[in-house]
């Protein structure tokens, strides 16, 4: 299909790290790794410190910053987690670029506390 550019994951699983659209990037939902690779363990703000460096290190891959997100979709393992997760997360998406957002509570892959999904729009 012309006009899509597909990057394909690093790891050995099926899907894309990140496709651009036109002028939309979208990520594919990170969870928090290591350096090693492995899930990384730890309390809430390490783990979505280490996903938003992982979703910025991706989008500056494609000369986007955390800036040009428009949509994040955010899954918590317990909301609870909520306020402790926002006050990392507010540190990293600043107005006026707030994106929009969504966060539900879920069981997650690896038994890690957050995954995030984000959507660039970067023409």
């Amino acid at each position: 299909m012309t006009g899509i550019e597909r990057t394909p994951s690093e790891l050995p699983l099926p899907f894309s790290k990140a496709v651009r659209a036109g002028g939309f990037l979208m990520l594919s939902g990170q969870i928090p790794l290591g350096g090693d690779g492995a899930p990384l363990r730890g309390t809430i703000e390490e783990q979505t410190a280490s996903v938003i460096e992982g979703i910025a290190a991706t989008l500056a891959q494609h000369g986007a910053s955390v800036e040009d997100v428009v949509r994040v979709t955010v899954w918590l393992s317990d909301l609870a987690l909520f306020a402790r997760f926002n006050a990392v997360y507010a540190g990293y998406f600043k107005a006026p670029h707030l994106p929009v957002r969504s966060t539900v509570q879920a069981k997650l892959a690896f038994d890690v506390d957050v995954e995030i999904e984000a959507t660039a729009y970067k023409p």
